[in-house]
């Protein structure tokens, strides 16, 4: 449906209005859409402390966009004049159409569904073309979300209130270099607006707080996990079970099932298999089905405050005498110019245990380093079969076995054939951890499940985000000193691992 919508000049406006720009789109829909989000933004209540990782991935966005403004040389730089001759500026720029402009100011104030609001964007790049102007904003990612296209089609309504035409096309700098396009959708447009609407609404003073549900998927990554998630887990809330997707929490809670104990009280398994939850596009439903008796279970564990056997784990039988964990740290590509495997972490465990394996890439520009360090993970792990002969490589989660096809694509097997010989090796533990037992927690991560193993870390700091932070400041560092001694503590999180994976895979057996 298209909205109606009314321009006029901000300039005109006699009293300020509620502003929104194409950014704030953000807060709205990631990770996933809640409008509690923004209410609690607006509202005073303190996000969770930023970490390292997110400071260094807005950096690093930073540097991308500026590795662009060489290919456009005599551009305008609009930010570097006062605030209050940026519009205009822009408005000049855009009809003498000789030069591309950078960070122009597009505003526009628009009437959508009775609310009349002030819109304020800054694109990063707007070029001339024959007949009008492109649209591109620059963006580390390597795909185009859902965000990017509906932060552009905001620009793009933008532009065509200052200009009175349509831009000749929306372009995304990915974080791969290359110039992606975008359609002009006008539905898309729409949802954008009705959006930047929703969110000025949520940010009013005598707004009511809105009544969101949490959710594992949901909630993870949001930067108000601290605030929303430990009340959840206190009052039991339904969403905190593993694998309760968004549509069926909400489903339960309008159905008056609010907490873990009232579904077991209020359902079985035969009714919550008939339960019709949201499912895909379009407003169509689906039935629980057989997942719903896993679900129950997975409820029973969770008041019990202990794991459910469902099944023995399907491990190898019989067991071989030495076991390898297998644990990889990497830069997914949305971050690094070459997707890279820094640590290709081995260890064996049982009867032939021995130490630390790791086959770490160099830091030398562009591809040397990385291949250097897949060849290095092919030296170790042939040694491991030359010594123990075909044994597990046990790890959790599908990365390592992915990121080996993606090796294998790169740079081709060894001689030996090492790689294929690890990939009829591979024991994946999580399926069979979900499949053996209901666990009394949120999900079936491995610093999750490890916790029912009686296994201590030793480390203060670990996990993914911080292994990557922590790598990028050793890529970052001249000093080969500093730069070994950050190494030393990312190998010492992924020996952990490795540790972790062998305890988890020591308490499957024991529950078989």
């Amino acid at each position: 449906m298209q909205r109606a919508i009314e321009l006029s000049t901000v300039d005109s406006e006699p009293l300020p209005l509620p502003r929104v720009s194409p950014s704030s789109l953000y807060s709205l829909i990631k990770p996933s859409r809640c409008d509690l989000r923004v209410w609690l933004g607006a509202h005073g209540i303190e996000e969770d402390p930023p970490g390292a990782f997110r400071g260094l991935i807005m950096q690093l966005g930073i540097e991308h966009e500026r590795r662009h403004l060489p290919r456009f040389p005599g551009l305008i730089d609009i930010a570097t004049y006062p605030r209050e001759e940026q519009a205009e500026l822009t408005r000049v720029e855009l009809r003498e159409a000789d030069r591309v402009i950078y960070q122009g100011r597009l505003q526009a104030v628009a009437e959508v569904d009775g609310r009349r609001i002030e819109i304020t964007g800054h694109p990063d790049f707007m070029l001339p073309a024959r007949r009008g102007w492109a649209i591109r904003d620059s963006k580390i990612n390597r795909s185009i979300s859902d965000y990017i296209r509906l932060q552009l089609h905001l620009y793009a309504w933008l532009y065509e209130q200052t200009t009175g035409e349509q831009p000749v096309a929306l372009q995304v700098h990915a974080g791969s270099g290359e110039i992606l396009d975008v359609p002009l959708e006008p539905e898309l447009t729409d949802r954008a607006l009705e959006m930047a609407a929703r969110i000025i609404a949520l940010r009013e003073e005598d707004a009511p707080r809105p009544d969101e549900h949490v959710g594992v998927s949901k909630c993870g990554g949001c930067d108000f996990h601290g605030h929303c998630w430990p009340p959840a887990l206190e009052r039991g809330d339904v969403g905190i079970l593993p694998r309760f997707d968004r549509g069926l929490v909400e489903v339960l809670h309008s159905r008056g099932t609010h907490t873990v104990e009232q579904l077991i009280a209020d359902w079985d398994e035969e009714s919550l298999a008939a339960l019709e939850r949201p499912w895909g596009q379009g407003g169509r439903r689906k039935p629980v089905g057989e997942i719903a008796a896993r679900m129950i279970k997975s409820a029973e564990a969770r008041v019990s405050g202990a794991p459910i056997l469902l099944a023995e784990p399907e491990l190898p039988d019989p067991p071989p005498p030495t076991w390898v964990m297998f644990d990889l740290e990497g830069m997914p590509p949305t971050i690094d110019e070459l997707e890279k495997i820094y640590i290709w972490g081995l260890q064996c465990f049982g009867e032939g245990a021995g130490p630390f394996r790791p086959a770490v890439a160099g830091f030398g520009p562009g591809s040397g380093g990385d291949r250097e360090g897949w060849f290095a993970f092919l030296t170790e792990a042939g040694a491991i079969f030359s010594e123990h002969g075909d044994l597990p490589f046990a790890h959790w989660a599908t990365y390592e076995r992915v990121k080996i096809d993606l090796y294998l694509e790169r740079y081709g097997d060894d001689a030996a054939g090492t790689a294929a010989r690890i990939k009829d090796n591979l024991l994946d533990l999580l399926p069979i951890t979900y499949a053996a037992v209901a666990v009394p927690l949120s999900s079936y991560s491995l610093k999750d499940i490890e916790t029912l193993t009686g296994y201590e870390r030793q480390l203060d700091e670990y996990g993914g985000d911080w292994s990557m932070a922590r790598y990028i400041e050793a890529t970052e560092s001249s000093d080969h000193a500093e730069r070994e001694a950050i190494m030393g503590q990312i190998l010492d999180y992924n020996r952990e691992d490795l540790e972790a994976t062998w305890a988890v895979l020591e308490w499957l057996r024991g529950l078989g």
